[in-house]
């Protein structure tokens, strides 16, 4: 006689297509388990578990359903949050900075320009002949 839970085990294989856990859409594909197809996670499914993360689901319950250490974890919602500050200090069209990297630019032009200058002058002095004196 068949054991009731390995019934249900079998069941939820079937459904779920694998004994890790259920499948999940993200971004419009299909994701089983705590693992991807090829054993690494995606950017869009880390960026998944870090929103869940900031939502402020636990980090040991996050987890057991997904098979990642806790450690692994914080560091996700770490690099996603120093991502996010680092976007968000950035502005975008400053003008001081755009007056910055002119003016840079124009010191750049200006010093190549002394330099060939320099070198022509030192090459015509190489080539006039002096006169000894008397």
């Amino acid at each position: 006689m068949p054991d009731a839970g390995s019934d249900k085990e079998t069941r939820k294989e079937k459904e779920t297509g694998s004994r890790l856990g259920k499948v999940t859409t993200i971004g419009g594909g299909l994701h089983q388990g705590p693992i991807g197809p090829k054993g690494r996670w995606s950017k869009k499914r880390k960026a998944e578990v870090v929103i869940r993360v900031l939502r402020g689901e636990p980090l040991d319950s996050l987890s057991r359903e997904l098979g990642v250490e806790i450690w692994r974890l914080e560091e996700w919602r770490d690099k996603a949050l120093a991502s996010m500050e680092a976007g968000l200090s950035r502005r975008e069209g400053d003008p001081i900075q755009e007056q910055l990297d002119c003016a840079m630019k124009k010191i750049g032009e200006l010093s190549m320009e002394n330099e060939l200058l320099r070198k022509r002058c030192e090459a015509k002095e190489s080539l006039r002949q002096r006169r000894p004196r008397r």
